[in-house]
Formats: C-alpha cells, sequence, structure tokens
C-alpha cells in the first residue's frame, strides 16, 4: 500500500502574528493568513485529491475550505477532522510570547531560545523540557506526542486505498517534526514550514518518505 500526502501548514493567524504560542488554542486566520491559504490552493489546484483532512482547529479548517476552493478537481470533496495531526500542546503556556516561553524553558539549561535549545538538543528533546517547566503538566511530551502523530499515520493506512492522494492541513512543528523524523538530511530542525507551505510524503505501510519539505514560491514544484 502506498499513498501520497499532501501536508499543508495553515495560513497565518493573529496569534502567530503577534509570536504567541498557539497549540491546541487557536485564533482566527488574519486577511494574510486567507492569502497564504489560496496560494497554498493555487499550487495544489491541478492535484486531484481523493480525500482531505485538516486537523481540529479552525485555522486548520478554514485553509482547508480555501485550497479545496482553488482546486480544480476536488471542488465536491467534503473535508474530515482529523485531531491527531493537531500541533503540540503547550499546556500552561499556551498563548504566552513565544520568546519570553522559551527563555523560561531553557534557561536553567544554558538555553535562552527555542532555536539554541534545538542547537543544544532537539526538536523531542524541546517538548521534553516544556512538559517538565509545565506547573500543570498539561505540555505534551516527546513521548506522548509521537503516539499520537503515529496513531494518526496509523488511521490514514487503514483508510487509505493504494494509489490514492490525501490533502492534510496541519501545522507548523507537527510538520516540521515529521520531515525531521524521516527526513533529518532536509534540515526541519532548523527551519520550520512558511503559512501555506506544502510538504510532500509518500506513505507505505512501514514507512513515510519526505518527497519535498515547505515549497511556497511559484517557481517550485508540487
Amino acid at each position: 500500500m502506498t499513498f501520497t500526502l499532501y501536508m499543508v501548514r495553515h495560513g497565518q493567524t493573529i496569534l502567530n502574528s503577534y509570536n504567541r504560542l498557539q497549540g491546541w488554542c487557536d485564533s482566527p486566520l488574519t486577511q494574510k493568513g486567507i492569502n497564504d491559504a489560496k496560494s497554498a490552493g493555487k499550487h495544489l489546484a491541478d492535484i486531484k485529491f481523493d480525500k482531505a483532512y485538516h486537523s481540529d482547529t479552525t485555522r486548520a479548517m478554514r485553509t482547508c475550505h480555501f485550497i479545496l476552493e482553488n482546486n480544480h478537481h476536488s471542488q465536491d470533496i467534503v473535508p474530515s477532522e482529523l485531531k491527531n495531526f493537531r500541533e503540540q500542546s503547550f499546556g500552561y503556556f499556551e498563548g504566552n510570547d513565544a520568546a519570553q516561553t522559551w527563555l523560561m524553558v531553557g534557561a536553567l539549561h544554558g538555553c535562552r531560545t527555542y532555536n539554541d535549545i534545538l542547537e543544544k538538543y532537539d526538536l523531542g528533546k524541546t517538548r521534553d523540557l516544556l512538559h517538565e517547566t509545565d506547573p500543570f503538566k498539561d505540555a505534551e511530551n516527546d513521548e506522548q506526542y509521537w503516539a499520537r502523530l503515529n496513531a494518526g499515520f496509523e488511521h490514514l493506512r487503514k483508510n487509505t486505498p493504494d494509489g490514492q492522494k490525501v490533502l492534510l492541513v496541519s501545522h507548523s512543528i507537527t510538520i516540521r517534526s515529521i520531515v525531521d523524523h524521516f527526513a533529518p538530511d532536509l534540515g526541519a530542525d532548523k527551519l520550520g514550514p512558511k503559512n501555506g507551505a506544502v510538504t510532500k510524503l509518500t506513505v507505505t505501510d512501514a514507512d513515510v518518505k519526505v518527497q519535498y519539505y515547505n515549497h511556497y514560491l511559484d517557481s517550485e514544484t508540487y
């Protein structure tokens, strides 16, 4: 069994524009975010999708709507919610200023920024450190996070016939983590996807292969 998965990061939101953490909390798309979604729709306009999914956030749902609205073949598809591919939970720190939060999380470990933590450790460690710092321990640790994502991939494998093309609107760190896990040479640990960027995966029974990551320019392939 093999199918193609087009993962798209949702368009910019109000909290994105203020550099605030936005995992399980939600905020509306900005006008730029709507344009991000329509741009993704233009880039994927000629892909004939068999199915479409989005996470259980309004920002992902609306982005998915704009993409399908601009598609030449798949406008009649009714997308399904797949919450396994929501963003990681930031727990107590949801909605907080991102720079301030990562200073609090990294300070005891000799790190002052999110990138400092990534430079010293990796994406998984950022989740574990955030979980340790959260006074309520609601932020997902790396084990919890990957249990959720792996269950999502299993759902797709069980419900996607061979050869199909699937649209999935998801989130920055989720897409970034998947690419870093399956194709670490692409540098997703150092650079997250742009709002509205497309990442193409080939999913088999036993593996996930990344065909490309973070495409958002008109000159790039889709």
